[in-house]
């Protein structure tokens, strides 16, 4: 959408503040399957959830350009529904993993399939100006949201919820997993009352906002950037909008292989989640504020990398953390946490479009890099890589 929206708006004569509007429609369908997402996930199992997830996210992306010609409150309604399917994705992807990574291998796990969002906007943002002047932009919606019925198939026929589901898992493998994992028993009712009394979980729901309020906004407006600061043309806003994501995939991973051995050379969990949310906050503020300063398209596309880049660090800090101190409830508590950082996404989003009509680019940067330091000065004092909750 963030590429479709260029052609969009100049054939619906659509103001930035509609756009943000259309752009932040998606959000509110994803705030309201968060928290449902995690606890389906954590009682009835991540494959079913994620499986059901995607399905309905597919069909909804193809129905947009049927939704866009109907009108604009059609296609608000067809956008949030799109984010009510990717609402459980994230829960239903930390459950399955709670129970299939042992502890010593986790931020590389979570980076490693986290990576994949990544590099899945790689492919959508590259093939979306070709598919755009090839055959317009539908064709994007149609063509995108066909591949989930694909993937589908293969998940059914392959994917567990857990090892014990796993008929063709050797004993030697679900024996390993079993020993090093600490999310054993399914989960027949949610504790709320102990979960919201914790400050380290607050600390997430807090973190997780700021984080998301900066990672939101460049996801869905920097094709837009690109274009009318940078002056691309739609098909170099896709181009150079690539190389933020495949940065993020690459340091993603890297981040994930420095926190797994810095936990095993035996410095602690709640130091190395530390350390790396702290470079996923102050990485990308300081590159942000670099970005007024900057006259040259190609420093302000590495600018964009660089932030990116140090923002999946991320995957290793609070991502990595509701298994760390709640293994059992990891589904719920990032439902709860990204609750949050969807909020971010709706009133972020929104707000740059508001903010676009009466400010400037460097207005909307100042927010973010606010929100990144309250982030790092929240993290740091309360946040905790010790399991609190059994």
């Amino acid at each position: 959408m963030s590429i479709a929206i260029l052609p969009m708006s100049a054939e619906y004569n659509w103001n930035p503040a509609t756009v943000g509007l259309i752009q932040s429609s998606f959000f509110w369908g994803y705030l309201l399957t968060q928290i449902a997402g995690g606890i389906w996930a954590d009682t009835v199992g991540g494959k079913r959830v994620l499986g059901f997830g995607v399905i309905w996210w597919s069909i909804a992306t193809a129905l947009t350009p049927v939704a866009a010609k109907a009108g604009l409150p059609f296609l608000l309604v067809v956008r949030a529904f799109m984010g009510i399917g990717e609402g459980v994705a994230m829960p239903a992807m930390n459950t399955i993993l709670s129970k299939w990574v042992p502890v010593s291998e986790r931020s590389r796990s979570l980076a490693l399939v986290y990576s994949g969002m990544y590099l899945g906007s790689v492919t959508g943002l590259g093939f979306s100006p070709f598919l755009i002047h090839q055959f317009g932009w539908p064709s994007v919606f149609y063509s995108f949201g066909s591949l989930g019925t694909v993937w589908f198939a293969a998940w059914l026929s392959k994917a567990h919820s857990s090892p014990l589901d796993d008929p063709q898992l050797r004993p030697e493998e679900k024996k390993l997993i079993f020993a090093n994992s600490s999310s054993k028993e399914p989960v027949k009712s949610i504790p709320w009352g102990l979960i919201l009394s914790k400050g380290p979980v607050w600390a997430l729901i807090v973190s997780h906002f700021c984080h998301n309020w900066g990672t939101f906004i460049l996801l869905t407006w920097m094709p837009t950037y690109y274009n009318q600061v940078l002056k691309f043309n739609l098909t170099e806003s896709g181009l150079f909008c690539v190389l933020p994501w495949l940065t993020m995939a690459f340091s993603a991973n890297l981040g994930g292989w420095i926190a797994d051995t810095l936990v095993s050379k035996g410095l602690s969990v709640t130091t190395v989640r530390k350390i790396m949310q702290s470079i996923g906050f102050l990485g990308p503020a300081f590159f942000l504020t670099q970005l007024s300063h900057i006259d040259s398209p190609a420093m302000a596309v590495l600018c964009m990398a660089c932030s990116q880049g140090t923002d999946a660090f991320s995957q290793s800090g609070l991502y990595s953390n509701h298994q760390d101190i709640a293994p059992r409830y990891s589904g719920v508590l990032l439902g709860l946490s990204n609750t949050a950082g969807v909020l971010a996404g709706v009133f972020g989003t929104a707000s740059t479009g508001y903010i676009l009509q009466h400010g400037s680019w460097d207005d909307v940067f100042k927010v973010s890099v606010g929100l990144y330091l309250v982030g790092t000065v929240v993290w740091n004092l309360f946040s905790t890589g010790e399991k609190i909750l059994d």
